[in-house]
């Protein structure tokens, strides 16, 4: 017999050797239905998967993202088991479930070509081997037997990913007469997947390399009903409506180039306008809250990431060392700023009085995304955080942790994200190894993020192997107006660093004692912020924040010259504005203009100029009647005050 272990505390024996989908049944039928992976012991597993020891358990239904994970990374399978079928020779590359479903990518063979015209045969084809209730198998074998399957099959691209795995940690998964090299987990059987919708078609090179070949890459989605089909079908519609990638190249804001590089933004000057403004508010609010504002490089030695212990967590995730001209010196691209903040806080000797020392830097990092994961501003390579450090002492953490929630709170207020939930992201109490420092550094701060969170009244939300390798966080959750949900604002506690870079202050007793560390983010990457900023707006920003706040539209050239004088008076006044002067109806130029989302038109014609006034009309509202210029520009700038004042 062995000994499980639920969520709730509660402990059972069972027979050794049986599986989670077992104990579900003997849970209840219906939960048995409703479940899609199970996590041992801290590890995702499939439900088949025997059990032969005491462990931990817990079972996943749909809400939850292991068991989207495995419902997708099956129908990622399923659907290259539906290309075999069609396509004799296929070759296949990587086929993950991804946050929205998943894809694969395929090489047809010479000549071959899927497109999207193609996608309703692959689905069919699906849907037809999904009906068959095939059951996912898996065997682990060797790396000489894998080798020699795939070597078989004359699929170069498997036995390449085969060749970089050690032996001994290699597992095949089969259904039907599909077979693929996957570490798994998945489903039971293909029974489940009954919606199916592939949604596109791409190109990504091998291994995310320029110089390898060029695949085909098939997204999809799949899901246990064909109702949540449908919203998701409806959700998508609305997606592509508020997709930032489309509104930020309508409205000039950025921009990417296959000659810069993949995942590296290019912020275009209105885009560029947007981002300073959100600098220069946050900016002002932390000056008044006694931040001190730093700048570090964008590069460090490697060795200050190894004794950070970034190196050793991330180093396979980050860009590759650079070496310089002087033997055995290795620079890296910034991956994180925390370490070059130690570095500055032990530039200098620092008291018990100063604390706590708060450290903020709109820093820029960089890590090394897959190709496949990038997705226009919030996913890329290259990004700006609003990262703050508060250095404090022991007994300073509480009122620092709580102090930064009503920060985050009140930013949020103001740019109106008020759906959110706080999640207090825990380390996996299986999986310790993953992390740094003690554990009793770790319950200490895990305990004192919840209280926090408790005596701020946050709603929260509980989720183990969340946690930041050298400490738990808090993380804010951003609900959008289509209702998907962006990690923004953090607020993560670190006894660990300190101790890495030996920090000290003096203390009351002129002895040396240790600080800890408070990392935070406001809006987390500027990048994720501006692009959830335009998919919530449409791109209709605030006007405190929109890059111009009017155009001026003369009815016809004779009007030109005034509109030319009340473009430099409202310039002059801090009101960006642009004049529309082309020869073109009054009626297709406010069109036009409202396309480009400008706050206010401003109309000009005989009646404005001879009563030196500008008709205004504000966008999505119409008219709101005639103002001298004087009065516009107070007008203005009270409506501004209005949005940053709370």
């Amino acid at each position: 017999m062995i000994k499980i272990t639920f969520p709730d505390g509660s402990v059972k024996e069972y027979k050794s050797g049986i599986s989670s989908l077992e104990i579900a049944e003997l849970i209840s039928t219906k939960l048995a239905k409703e479940v899609y992976a199970a996590t041992v012991n801290g590890e995702v597993w499939d439900l088949t998967r025997p059990i032969t020891k005491d462990v931990t358990l817990k079972l996943h239904k749909w809400e939850e993202e292991a068991a989207k994970h495995a419902f997708w990374h099956s129908s990622a399978h399923l659907m290259a088991g539906a290309l075999e079928l069609l396509y004799p020779g296929i070759k296949f590359g990587i086929g993950p479930a991804i946050e929205m479903g998943f894809y694969y990518d395929v090489d047809p063979g010479d000549g071959k070509v899927i497109t999207e015209a193609d996608l309703k045969a692959i689905e069919d084809k699906m849907k037809e081997l999904a009906e068959k209730n095939l059951l996912y198998t898996r065997k682990d074998v060797s790396k000489k037997e894998a080798l020699e399957i795939f070597t078989k099959k004359g699929d170069e691209y498997k036995t390449e990913l085969i060749s970089d795995l050690e032996d001994g940690t290699i597992s095949l998964y089969t259904q039907g007469d599909f077979t693929d090299l996957c570490r798994g987990p998945h489903l039971p059987s293909t029974e489940p997947i009954k919606a199916i919708k592939l949604t596109s078609v791409a190109g990504a090179y091998w291994r995310g390399d320029e110089k390898r070949k060029m695949l085909t890459r098939i997204y999809g989605i799949t899901f246990p009903k064909q109702k949540m089909l449908d919203e998701y079908l409806i959700f998508l519609e609305q997606a592509k409506i508020r997709d930032h990638r489309r509104i930020g190249k309508e409205l000039e804001l950025f921009t990417f180039s296959p000659k810069v590089g993949m995942g590296l933004p290019l912020w275009l000057p209105k885009g560029s306008d947007v981002r300073q403004k959100l600098i220069d508010f946050l900016t002002v609010i932390l000056r008044k809250r006694g931040y001190k504002i730093v700048t570090t490089p964008h590069i460090g030695n490697v060795n200050l990431y190894k004794t950070s212990g970034h190196y050793e967590k991330y180093g396979k995730d980050s860009f590759q060392p650079m070496s310089t001209p002087q033997e055995g010196e290795q620079f890296m691209l910034k991956p994180m700023n925390c370490p070059h903040h130690c570095e500055i806080y032990n530039a200098t000797p620092h008291s018990y009085k100063e604390l706590p020392l708060r450290m903020a830097e709109f820093g820029t990092v960089y890590r090394y995304e897959q190709s496949g994961e990038l997705h226009g501003l919030t996913r890329v390579r290259s990004f700006t955080q609003d990262d703050a450090h508060h250095f404090c002492r022991p007994d300073q953490l509480m009122e620092e942790f709580k102090s930064i929630i009503d920060l985050i709170l009140y930013i949020y207020k103001m740019l109106n994200f008020n759906d959110f939930t706080a999640q207090i992201s825990l380390r996996d109490p299986n999986n310790k190894q993953k992390y740094i420092g003690s554990d009793e550094n770790w319950e200490r701060a895990q305990k004192e993020i919840i209280k926090a969170a408790a005596e701020k009244n946050l709603v929260t939300t509980v989720v183990e192997g969340e946690a930041a390798f050298y400490g738990p966080k808090l993380d804010f959750m951003v609900k959008d107006a289509i209702g998907r949900k962006w990690q923004l604002g953090t607020i993560q506690v670190d006894y660990n660093l300190p101790e890495r870079f030996d920090l000290t202050y003096n203390g009351s007793d002129n002895k040396k004692h240790r600080p800890l560390m408070i990392h935070r983010t406001i809006f987390g990457s500027l990048e994720r912020f501006v692009a959830v900023l335009i998919e919530n707006t449409t791109g209709k920003f605030p006007l405190w924040l929109a890059p111009e706040k009017a155009v001026l539209l003369p009815i016809s050239e004779k009007f030109n010259d005034y509109a030319g004088n009340v473009l430099e008076i409202l310039n002059n006044s801090d009101i960006c504005t642009l004049i529309d002067d082309r020869s073109e109806k009054i009626g297709k130029k406010i069109r036009d203009n409202e396309l480009k989302r400008i706050p206010y038109l401003l109309i000009i014609g005989e009646k404005e100029v001879e009563s030196g006034t500008v008709a205004v009309r504000k966008q999505g509202e119409g008219d709101k009647g005639s103002m001298k210029i004087d009065e516009f520009v107070s007008f203005i700038h009270a409506e501004i005050n209005k949005e940053i004042t709370l």
